[in-house]
């Protein structure tokens, strides 16, 4: 099976968790804010709404004044399509989100394996069709996390999907490490995420002030930071800060360097 395609498979059963999660919330529930700024419960399932409208050539036509967390054109895009629905209630939104992603996952599956290997637009670069569908996997999942920390409904950390959003995240490190932190050369840092694979370490190497994902983890590195997948997953994507996993006592740091690198992780792709 070509990789684009199990991604859209993928892509179709976190769909289907983010449907059933929404499916019995309160009128309460769908109002209270998230880790995002200016962003209730339902403006996330808005947000994921909009985007595969949008990617469906149905962008929002709709006049707002971007708040100071909307840094680009495309968080004003986002924006725009989250305020576009901001009036609706929970469950039509729900109903919308039904209805765009069965479209969309007609449109995709039709695609053949060749269409799946053409060069389109990301969020971060032009890329295949087959990575965006894996962007929009990771991108997914991370907001039905979003949604269940307020509602108070953790689960779905464990299996394909947190795996692969942990394998794409991961990807980061080497810039956290490098750039971000400013380590020096012939540093070592090593991340423990427990949780995915029984606890995976990544060691990361700088070298001519570069980063890089080292083949061996070794035993006396110049930092250690051991926390959980949703730890490492909110750090990444800048949801919480190091004070925070920190009191929480869901991040543990050994060295001194390891606070600069812990503070330098977001770079959500």
């Amino acid at each position: 099976m070509h990789r684009g395609r199990r991604y859209i498979e993928l892509l179709a059963h976190e769909w289907a968790v983010i449907d059933e999660l929404c499916s019995g919330l309160t009128m309460e529930q769908w109002e209270l804010p998230t880790e995002l700024p200016s962003w209730s419960v339902k403006d996330v399932l808005s947000h994921i709404v909009g985007t595969e409208a949008f990617l469906l050539g149905r962008a929002a036509v709709h006049e707002i004044k971007p708040g100071p967390h909307v840094r680009n054109p495309l968080g004003e895009m986002n924006e725009r399509e989250v305020d576009f629905r901001r009036a609706r209630p929970g469950p039509a939104v729900l109903q919308e989100f039904r209805a765009v992603t069965d479209e969309r996952l007609t449109v995709l599956r039709a695609l053949s394996d060749e269409q799946l290997e053409e060069i389109t637009w990301t969020p971060i670069s032009m890329d295949t069709v087959a990575v965006f569908m894996a962007m929009r996997l990771l991108d997914s999942w991370v907001h039905e996390q979003d949604i269940r920390r307020p509602i108070g409904v953790p689960g779905h950390l464990a299996g394909e999907i947190p795996q692969h959003v942990f394998e794409r995240l991961v990807r980061g490190l080497p810039k956290a490490v490098a750039k971000g932190a400013g380590a020096p050369d012939g540093s070592v840092v090593v991340f423990r995420v427990e949780g995915v694979d029984g606890g995976e370490a990544v060691a990361v190497g700088v070298e001519e002030r570069r980063g890089r994902r080292l083949d061996t983890v070794p035993e006396s590195p110049n930092a250690r930071l051991r926390m959980d997948l949703e730890t490492f997953v909110c750090l990444t994507c800048g949801r919480w800060t190091v004070e925070r996993a920190v009191q929480e006592g869901s991040l543990e740091i050994e060295g001194d360097l390891g606070v600069a690198v812990a503070a330098n992780m977001n770079g959500m792709f």
